[in-house]
């Protein structure tokens, strides 16, 4: 006689319909799921926070460390170093990246050099009364470009009493670039122009007295001065070929640029400035 027997170890199986979801499962797993995508949200978000915080705090403390020193000219040998540490401190955040010739196109404004064929600008204009050296930028134009340019420095400079104060007319040095490696940009000089002639109005009263009816000949020298531009090109004498040199771009964002002159040319501090014609 077959006795149906139910061991109390091993019960009976019984086959049941499986819909191949349990909904109690699911919502055990999707709840731990969307926590931990929650809790990696919030860290990314708090790492990026910090990240950007410390370096705008470098960013800060290398504009201080330069805001006493008249762009270099004054620096002693302990705020070269200072500035020096507090460059290397914002350069290791953009270490490694490549050049955006999108972000690098604009209007620059020189803060701080070291470079000895600025410096000997600035220092002209210390020593001379009738000498005087305004605002220094560097303007590139590579919007539309992903390996060269166009870069321009462009130097305020006036006389005093001759010429309007700081801005009485631009020295204008001009250069194509191209992209040799990841944030080395190769510089080819084209030519060297005086422009934008802004006379005071001390030297328009001595040419053409306002109490006086103005000649032709007065106004056609006034026309010729505010006119007035002079262009040299920039060639190798031996060869014949442009001047040239390697600049490492070593940090560069919305609003700052840091610059070396490869073979001990100097560095150079820019922020970002207003759009400039030249």
């Amino acid at each position: 006689m077959d006795l149906s027997f139910v061991s109390p170890v091993y019960p009976s199986i019984q086959k049941r319909a499986f819909s191949g979801r349990n909904r109690f499962c699911t919502v055990r797993r999707e709840e731990p799921c969307r926590r931990m995508f929650q809790c990696l949200a919030t860290v990314v978000s708090q790492t990026s926070q910090t990240y950007n915080y410390g370096l705008e705090t470098k960013k800060n403390d290398l504009l201080v460390a330069v805001q006493e020193t008249q762009r270099g000219l004054v620096a002693s040998s302990d705020q070269r170093c200072a500035i020096e540490d507090a460059l290397v401190n914002v350069e290791t955040y953009n270490m490694g990246l490549p050049i955006d010739l999108m972000k690098l196109d604009g209007t620059w404004r020189l803060q701080y050099t070291s470079a000895p064929d600025v410096l000997i600008l600035l220092e002209a204009a210390a020593r001379l009364p009738f000498f005087q050296i305004g605002q220094i930028f560097q303007k590139f134009e590579c919007r539309d470009s992903s390996n060269e340019g166009i870069v321009r420095n462009v130097v305020r400079w006036s006389i005093p009493s001759l010429l309007e104060e700081q801005e009485g007319a631009t020295l204008l040095v001009s250069a194509k670039f191209s992209v040799v490696s990841l944030r080395n940009i190769y510089l080819e000089f084209e030519e060297i122009s005086v422009q934008n002639i802004k006379i005071s109005e001390e030297l328009q009263a001595l040419i053409a007295p306002a109490i006086l009816p103005r000649s032709f000949i007065s106004l056609q020298i006034l026309q010729f001065l505010r006119g007035f531009q002079a262009r040299v090109p920039v060639r190798n004498s031996e060869r014949r070929r442009s001047v040239g040199g390697l600049y490492y771009l070593s940090y560069l964002d919305g609003n700052m640029l840091l610059g070396r002159a490869v073979g001990g040319g100097g560095v150079f501090v820019f922020t970002r400035a207003q759009p400039l014609q030249c």
